[in-house]
């Protein structure tokens, strides 16, 4: 459909004066502004494709040509491709969005909900003894002896085989993940523990502080791990991409010698960053599109993307900072360490803002 363009040549956003179909200025576009329903939509539609073309032209080089985006942004080529921090934004909301459906993996066994009720039943009478245990450090042990012997395999390998088996003894007892277990649910009654025991083997002023307040939040009939995961699951994109600029400040550390702008480490952190979050989004459609006997295949894939992400970040590195494999595979290991710390670090602190103001 043929759009009506003004025969005016000043723009009707900014004011400036036109010399061509667009705004030198701002880039509006000097069309008609009384347009029939068709023009709105066909209007509407071009945009759509146009955002359509440059999302699946990017998804290509991205998933096939490390560094190769980076390179294309910063050489000024930039028309043809999704503007990086637009495509992690969009690409991060499906990953995040998948993965908080999908959490877990599909049940691969059947197993009688009769048998799991019996074996939490009898760790949460352990947890309760107070005749046959009389410190939490027997109690604990019966009950890690309980499930080791019961419990491990059977809903590890059979039910959830990535939940803690603590995880489901617990949530009728304290409902604590971050804490396994309260000494007592009596705040005075801890800090006289406390009090009592030599200096070496009190809790660390942290580990006071938390178990204080799970008591509080116990004894108030709040789940702290509920509270926390809940948050998490609505922040933990947010924190995610609010550690992107420490992860650019590590690239620009680890390859200083390439005398890069700060600008161009964040440009390729959101392109690695993108390409992962994208993988990830292949690999968890694969596993709930797969049949559930299929479970070889779904771990062989696994492991597959799991190895093709790694070739990727060297790959990337090495294209974009141009340096030898061996110096490559050097800075990759130190730049992923310390990455790993950072994120530590960073997550700790972020849990324990959150435990506080809950």
């Amino acid at each position: 459909m043929k759009k009506h363009y003004r025969k005016e040549n000043n723009c009707l956003n900014c004011g400036a004066t036109l010399t061509g179909k667009f705004c030198q200025n701002c880039g509006q576009e000097n069309l008609e502004i009384k347009e029939s329903f068709g023009h709105m939509m066909n209007h509407a539609i071009s945009d759509y494709f146009h955002f359509d073309h440059q999302f699946f032209g990017t998804l290509k080089p991205l998933l096939f040509k490390p560094g190769f985006l980076t390179i294309e942004y910063l050489n000024g080529r930039r028309a043809s491709y999704l503007h990086p921090v637009k495509m992690y934004i969009f690409i991060s909301v499906v990953y995040f969005l998948l993965a908080a459906q999908f959490p877990k993996s599909p049940i691969k066994a059947e197993v009688n909900p009769a048998t799991i009720d019996q074996i939490k039943q009898q760790a949460i009478r352990i947890s309760k003894d107070t005749v046959n245990y009389k410190t939490e450090g027997e109690r604990q042990g019966a009950i890690n002896r309980l499930y080791h012997k019961n419990g491990y395999k059977l809903l590890k390998n059979k039910l959830l085989k990535d939940t803690s088996i603590h995880e489901i003894i617990f949530e009728e007892n304290s409902g604590l993940k971050l804490i396994p277990s309260i000494p007592t649910t009596n705040y005075h009654e801890y800090l006289e523990q406390q009090s009592k025991l030599p200096a070496v083997e009190r809790d660390l002023w942290i580990t006071k502080y938390i178990t204080v307040k799970a008591i509080q939040l116990y004894n108030k009939k709040i789940n702290i791990n509920e509270v926390v995961n809940e948050t998490l699951s609505h922040n933990f994109p947010k924190f995610m991409f609010l550690i992107l600029p420490f992860f650019a400040l590590i690239l620009s550390i680890t390859f200083r010698k390439t005398k890069r702008f700060y600008v161009e480490h964040l440009i390729y952190a959101f392109h690695l960053t993108s390409f992962i979050y994208l993988i990830l989004t292949v690999n968890i459609l694969v596993r709930f599109i797969l049949p559930k006997s299929w479970l070889m295949v779904e771990n062989i894939i696994s492991m597959a993307i799991f190895l093709y992400i790694f070739f990727y970040i060297y790959r990337s590195l090495k294209v974009f900072y141009n340096r030898n494999w061996f110096r490559t595979i050097l800075k990759m290991v130190g730049m992923s360490i310390s990455y790993l710390l950072v994120f530590l670090f960073s997550f700790v602190a972020y849990l324990f803002i959150l435990i506080l103001f809950v």
